[in-house]
């Protein structure tokens, strides 16, 4: 698991079905590919957000007057009811921890010997 990897909404792309499939794979929310950027990327209300431009924020922090913002409370809550996980919680773990720490604990969370867990399909795929 890499730091690179945990989006600006919290999400870890390492966990995600899109990063963990062979075919078609996303590189992450944070790469910069040529040409390969998925129209989710390209559009996400987080990823593109003002705050995080303007201020050269990395992630979603309470140093935003927003946080959580709609978009993001919207999103913590799909993913905490489907897939038992939460990007404002993450987030503050970030804050808390470092982002180093936090990508530590995740790993232990979510790896099995060198299988990962992804979080959409809930089942192990083998790490890379």
């Amino acid at each position: 698991m890499k730091t690179g990897l945990i989006a600006p909404c919290g999400m870890n792309c390492s966990l995600c079905v899109a990063y963990l499939r062979d075919k078609n794979k996303c590189p992450g929310c944070r790469s910069i590919d040529s040409g390969k950027t998925s129209e989710y990327r390209r559009t996400c209300i987080i990823k593109n957000c003002d705050q995080l431009k303007k201020n050269n924020w990395k992630y979603c922090s309470d140093k935003c007057e927003k946080f959580p913002c709609k978009r993001l409370k919207n999103l913590d809550k799909r993913y905490r009811n489907k897939y038992d996980m939460s990007m404002i919680e993450n987030l503050n773990d970030i804050k808390k921890l470092g982002i180093r720490k936090f990508v530590e604990k995740e790993k232990k969370r979510w790896t099995k010997g060198n299988q990962i867990f992804c979080v959409h399909k809930k089942q192990y795929y083998p790490v890379k």
